[in-house]
């Protein structure tokens, strides 16, 4: 991130961020600091938006929702358009609410491109030609790579090769606007870093331990209601192929699972290793992308982790 964030400026309102993979601890850390501090929840994860999805996507329980205020939790429904501009925006109102109640905003979540549009802005990039789409989105993601390294070196550098939905974007906006995808970052508005003053800790906590964490909690998805999340998504008939809510891991495993296509523990493999691969790219994309200021830590005790929170925030 490269704007320059207040980081506990006195004069600021206070927000606090707690970020990190996927099965890290980070919604009783959020749950345990607003209890202490009069918190609000404001959800950062983009799976957990969907009302379909309470159990795969890891949300907070009806119980845990009643100890203190959750926002933007299970609040689109799964047939619904959803972004990363539309949830910062939604944030930012919240954010507002909160503090307008003399409560204490608690971002939590592992989608680092939502923190990264709220605390930074958002990208002014015109509306991409919809012809020019639709043929980007219809290329091999090979064919795309190799097109962006010839218009955008410099963006298809710092992708991989194999980021099917972050090669179509910079390759739609250069083939759109004749301009690299760096032109249009560089100009990002709206963002709120320089108006809060945020106290940001992200969870790191030892591989292996989240490895067994993810196990663990995949196997009380399949028995605390998952398999009737993903039935009755594939019972609608308002809800396209592609949908994004379609995308979250177990919806296609489970979905195959039901189809007699594979049996349980294959599907529950697949979906250990998707996981564990979704994992280790959030791990890479928190340890090297927000800025040193963000304080990060391996410390799974919730108590040493709240002590840490409250001497940031000087509360």
């Amino acid at each position: 991130m490269s704007v320059a964030m207040n980081m506990g400026t006195p004069d600021l309102p206070k927000v606090a961020l707690i970020a990190g993979p996927t099965a890290s601890g980070k919604s009783a850390l959020a749950i345990a600091l607003a209890e202490r501090h009069r918190g609000t929840v404001i959800n950062a994860d983009s799976a957990q938006v969907y009302a379909d999805l309470r159990v795969l996507s890891a949300r907070p329980s009806v119980e845990e929702e009643t100890r203190v205020p959750h926002r933007l939790f299970g609040h689109i429904d799964g047939a619904d358009a959803y972004s990363a501009a539309r949830w910062a925006s939604e944030a930012r109102a919240e954010i507002d609410a909160a503090h307008a109640a003399g409560r204490l905003p608690i971002l939590v979540g592992g989608t680092g491109l939502y923190l990264l549009t709220l605390i930074e802005g958002i990208a002014p990039v015109p509306d991409i030609e919809p012809e020019i789409r639709d043929q980007v989105r219809a290329l091999p993601v090979a064919e795309a790579y190799a097109e962006l390294v010839r218009l955008d070196p410099a963006a298809a550098a710092r992708f991989r090769a194999s980021d099917t939905t972050r090669v179509a974007r910079a390759l739609e906006v250069v083939r759109s606007t004749g301009l690299p995808i760096a032109h249009w970052q560089a100009e990002r508005q709206g963002g709120i870093g320089d108006r809060i003053a945020l106290s940001a800790m992200i969870l790191l906590p030892d591989r292996d331990w989240l490895t067994r964490r993810t196990d663990q909690r995949f196997e009380a998805m399949l028995d605390g209601g998952a398999v009737d999340e993903v039935r009755a998504l594939e019972a609608r008939t308002d809800l396209a192929p592609n949908a994004p809510v379609r995308r979250a891991i177990g919806v296609r495993e489970i979905g195959d699972w039901l189809a007699g296509t594979i049996d349980r523990a294959e599907a529950a493999r697949q979906a250990r290793i998707a996981t564990r691969q979704y994992a280790k790219r959030q791990y890479t994309w928190f340890r090297r992308q927000p800025p040193p200021a963000w304080t990060r830590t391996d410390q799974t005790d919730i108590s040493n982790n709240i002590d840490v929170i409250e001497t940031m925030l000087s509360i």
